[in-house]
């Protein structure tokens, strides 16, 4: 109880002192984190909707395969990307290893499969007949995939907390495709791994409490537009 109470004193201090280091690893944090999100909701949601809406062979099979990456562990994903990135891999010519930008691509791998699963469930489970009675009324296919996700947004929006909660909280990846160098790819999850690492459990202590606040407002935020959209 000692160790908890000098973390969280710790943590105290560094959020009162404005640390510069510590500040610029929660930005980086934030930076990374919310730049996957985005990209997996844009790539998670067209893929989603296109999977839910299409009938095709297969269909099923490809469906399992999406609920299988919403579990995808993180040290895999980061695995493959470092292999794809490597000086020697097909996208090596790109020299973005060991760079922000790695790190947003291998989180970005991570979410989508989250955010696509979670779309497919959604849109799937509206009403059967909602999309005829769309398109009886004379809206195009592309306006009621608009009014498809629009019905669907309270769930998406669990989507979105979903996929921002897996990266902001993995660590595996980030340390494999982002090195975790000071300065320029250390972020909060990496950070707490290294300090935990050399002992120093209170600055660790104090990492994880920050990294939990910055997620809660950030869930918190996400929440209460939710809430917002509910019918009453």
């Amino acid at each position: 109880m000692e160790l908890l109470a000098e973390g969280i004193a710790k943590a105290v201090a560094l959020l009162a002192s404005l640390d510069q280091e510590v500040l610029a690893i929660t930005l980086l944090s934030l930076k990374v984190s919310v730049t996957a999100t985005i990209i997996s909701l844009v790539l998670g949601i067209l893929s989603g909707t296109l999977l839910a809406l299409a009938d095709f062979p297969g269909k099923r099979l490809m469906v399992s395969i999406v609920n299988t990456g919403m579990g995808l562990p993180p040290v895999v994903v980061g695995l493959f990307v470092t292999i794809f990135l490597w000086r020697n891999g097909p996208f090596g010519f790109l020299e973005i290893l060991y760079t922000p930008t790695a790190m947003i691509i291998a989180q970005a791998v991570i979410a989508t499969p989250i955010v696509t699963g979670i779309t497919v469930a959604s849109i799937q489970n509206l009403p059967a007949n909602l999309r005829l009675q769309i398109l009886a009324l004379g809206a195009t296919r592309l306006q009621m995939v608009r009014i498809l996700i629009k019905e669907a947004r309270l769930p998406l929006l669990a989507g979105v907390m979903a996929g921002f909660g897996g990266v902001i909280s993995e660590v595996g990846a980030s340390i494999m495709v982002g090195g975790n160098i000071k300065g320029y790819t250390r972020v909060l999850t990496t950070a707490t791994v290294m300090e935990t690492s050399r002992g120093n459990f209170d600055i660790a202590i104090a990492l994880s409490i920050i990294l939990l606040l910055l997620s809660f407002v950030i869930n918190y935020v996400l929440t209460r537009i939710q809430q917002r959209e509910r019918p009453r």
